[in-house]
């Protein structure tokens, strides 16, 4: 290895969890202080993670180390690379007893949003890739997305319930606007006449109104926003290249006036960050028509941890302790509790005032007062290469 390309591996060590946040002296505690040095500014300039750190399943971590030759600062910045996922299948099934569909469609595999907070960041391990950097650099898409869709929807074992669509990665994030896989899988989704429901944090899905609008006629589509800040500062900070919250809101409005059903979603609830934002939410969104809403507190699992607290700590320092404080309130003394029925809301005075102070603020706008239903009565089955026509 040239000394221009220097770089110092480590037997891959988990990084440990701080046992006392509200009392840590140094920015990134750990046993190896290096997996904690954050990437420089300039080469990961409009994104979300700090760092860059090994996948959990690596034998090895290699982290940038300069070795005297001040080569770090010659390395290149990170820019956006796409390669091609060859799945064979594109609908994934889960049995999760506190989500509320059982199948779902990921376009994309990374997110070029860069929101530090995803909890999808973990799932780049299973790539051998890092859940910092390259989860929102190197990014995966299923161009053959629309026509494997429509092959496992034609198929005779099929039972049609909703699929949901941007529960991982964004269906809209930035690359889709060139790839138009979202709108392929939706005009598949329309001729079948097959319910779908879709999270985003992107304006792009106005694009797609058109059809959203003709499924919602039928009891066929919903679409929710996350929308989790109204502070430009704070949104660009923490979700560096998703819509801004001014045009989050005009799409709901778009949505709503298009007869869409909408819903605000204020994910992820960050206590002693944007938590105070709830009502102003709610109420902005109440404005632009929406008529449902729902709310998640922060999830840490896994690496998620690590790069939000680097991120925390280069962003707002003074509310560190003081954040972690509360998330381990709220987690049973944990920076993380995945138990079911508790992983979304928390436990403890502080999520319990957390979810009292969002059902006051929606009965006080009349949000929730009905759930838009979608239906599979419309559901045909598509017609298979080879399939003779019947005769009755």
């Amino acid at each position: 290895m040239s000394p221009a390309a220097s770089s110092h591996a480590l037997k891959h060590p988990p990084v440990k969890a701080l046992s006392e946040p509200a009392g840590a002296d140094s920015d990134f505690p750990s046993d190896f202080p290096e997996l904690g040095v954050a990437i420089d500014r300039a080469r990961r300039r409009g994104r979300g993670a700090q760092s860059n750190a090994s996948g959990r399943y690596e034998a090895e971590a290699r982290v940038a180390f300069d070795d005297g030759w001040q080569s770090l600062e010659e390395l290149p910045p990170f820019k956006t690379s796409v390669a091609v996922d060859t799945s064979r299948k594109v609908i994934t099934r889960n049995d999760s007893p506190d989500i509320g569909f059982d199948r779902s469609i990921n376009p994309y595999r990374g997110c070029e949003h860069g929101c530090v907070y995803c909890f999808a960041r973990p799932t780049h391990a299973y790539l051998g890739l890092s859940p910092g950097l390259d989860f929102e650099s190197k990014l995966f898409v299923k161009p053959e997305a629309p026509s494997l869709l429509e092959k496992e929807l034609a198929a005779a074992n099929y039972e049609p319930r909703m699929i949901a669509i941007g529960t991982n990665t964004d269906p809209y994030q930035p690359i889709e606007r060139e790839r138009k896989i979202m709108r392929g899988i939706l005009e598949v989704l329309e001729r079948a006449g097959h319910p779908v429901g879709i999270v985003t944090k992107s304006a792009l899905v106005v694009r797609d109104i058109d059809i959203l609008a003709r499924m919602a006629k039928r009891n066929l589509a919903k679409v929710a926003i996350s929308v989790t800040s109204l502070d430009p500062k704070l949104a660009r900070t923490m979700e560096p290249r998703a819509s801004t919250p001014p045009k989050r809101l005009e799409a709901l409005k778009q949505l709503s006036e298009a007869g869409i059903p909408t819903t605000v979603m204020v994910a992820p609830v960050i206590p002693a960050l944007n938590d105070s934002e709830i009502e102003r939410i709610l109420d902005a969104a109440a404005h632009a028509g929406v008529k449902e809403a729902s709310y998640v507190l922060l999830r840490l699992p896994l690496e998620v941890r690590d790069l939000f607290r680097e991120w925390l700590m280069a962003n707002y320092p003074d509310r560190y302790r003081h954040v972690f404080t509360l998330i381990r309130d709220m987690r049973g003394g944990r920076d993380y509790d995945a138990k079911w029925g508790e992983r979304m809301k928390g436990t403890g005075p502080m999520a319990w005032t957390i979810g009292r102070r969002f059902e006051i603020a929606c009965d006080r706008l009349g949000l929730n007062k009905r759930r838009s239903k979608l239906t599979t009565d419309h559901f045909a089955r598509p017609k298979r290469n080879g399939d003779q026509l019947s005769l009755f």
